[in-house]
């Protein structure tokens, strides 16, 4: 008798030690646990701070509206938080359009969270053209990646 208990505990103690321990999604670099509520790294990690534009475009997607929400929502709970959100575009067109159309990208992010009630004073914005691209290559899947706008804590 006391072989068999014996036996079904080393059973379940080899099946406890087989399985592999989940972790929850982080910011590169950090863990859950070492992140600091309202920093750019919650953000990132909670939220998400970045949206994508269709090329040649800087009207806010759908799928970008969820996005904002999340930041708007992240915002209006750490009310001392200012961000500052970056236009950018992928490396065709000139120097000139892409400021101009970065620009108006980081001004749609903007404009929409104010619409969701964050104070005008709390967000800057700043257009890099294709200065600072997110991904390299000269693909439509690079060049998708760097049709945004980001969202950095400032």
């Amino acid at each position: 008798m006391n072989i068999k208990i014996l036996g079904a505990l080393s059973a379940v103690a080899l099946l406890a030690a087989c399985t592999t321990p989940t972790t929850p999604t982080t910011a590169p670099g950090a863990t859950q646990a070492s992140i600091v509520p309202g920093s750019q790294e919650d953000l990132v990690a909670n939220v998400g701070d970045r949206v994508f534009y269709d090329f040649n475009k800087s009207t806010v997607r759908a799928d970008a509206k969820g996005t904002l929400d999340k930041q708007a929502a992240w915002l209006a709970k750490f009310g001392s938080v200012n961000v500052q959100i970056a236009g950018n575009c992928d490396e065709r067109g000139t120097e000139e359009y892409n400021l101009a159309l970065g620009n108006r990208r980081a001004s749609a992010a903007s404009s929409y969270l104010k619409a969701k009630g964050v104070a005008a004073a709390r967000v800057t914005t700043i257009s890099y053209g294709k200065d600072r691209p997110t991904a390299q290559g000269s693909n439509e899947q690079a060049w998708a990646q760097n049709r945004n706008a980001i969202t950095s804590v400032r």
